[in-house]
């Protein structure tokens, strides 16, 4: 048996708090340089000035419906986006960002973003690269051809419904408010019903 079995057998609740208690701030006091959680010596050089000379906007996290607010910055020559950060001053998430929204600033400065049309035939096992003229009339033309086979002006049951259910919407989680709101009014006006945000799946 161990020497420390008898120990533990006389803990009592109170006594384990206190015990935790010496223990955490054991490690908050003398444990930070040993872990290397020391912070940097204060000065000019101590953090890397990532936002310095840039122009700070803000703007709305566009993943999720929770909406936080994020600061972009720009660099004022190129007008590429540099930095994101959640916004201290917003209600909703006081500065705080997920995952997802910390990583905001991907969206528009990402050397592994698709910046050209590839597709793929059926059964093909290769991607052609296609332009985007190409392939707006061709998602145009599909979309049109299934929409006119599949319309339902009138339900089994002799409702109007004007309804198509043989499309469905699953996506939109790049953009803002506004173009989530015309993106679901092309949608509706199409007659669609099957309309989900992709952040909520």
């Amino acid at each position: 048996m161990p020497l420390w079995s008898g120990f533990l057998m006389d803990v009592t609740r109170r006594r384990f708090l206190q015990l935790s208690g010496a223990v955490a701030a054991g490690v908050t006091v003398g444990g930070r340089k040993a872990l290397g959680l020391q912070p940097p010596e204060s000065g000019p050089s101590a953090w890397p000035d990532r936002t310095g000379g840039t122009v700070p906007t803000r703007s709305i996290c566009p993943f999720c419906a929770v909406g936080c607010g994020v600061i972009c910055h720009t660099d004022p020559q190129t007008g590429r986006v540099v930095y994101t950060e959640g916004d201290p001053e917003h209600p909703i998430n006081a500065g705080a960002l997920c995952a997802k929204g910390a990583a905001l600033d991907q969206l528009a400065a990402n050397e592994r973003r698709l910046t050209r049309v590839l597709y793929r035939a059926p059964c093909s096992d290769h991607w052609e690269i296609k332009d985007w003229d190409w392939a707006l009339s061709t998602i145009a033309r599909r979309i049109k051809k299934t929409r006119d086979d599949g319309f339902e002006s009138v339900d089994p049951d002799g409702w109007t419904v004007n309804r198509c259910a043989t499309i469905a919407s699953v996506g939109s989680a790049a953009l803002d408010n506004e173009e989530c709101w015309i993106y679901q009014a092309m949608l509706r006006a199409l007659g669609l019903v099957y309309i989900e945000h992709q952040a909520r799946i």
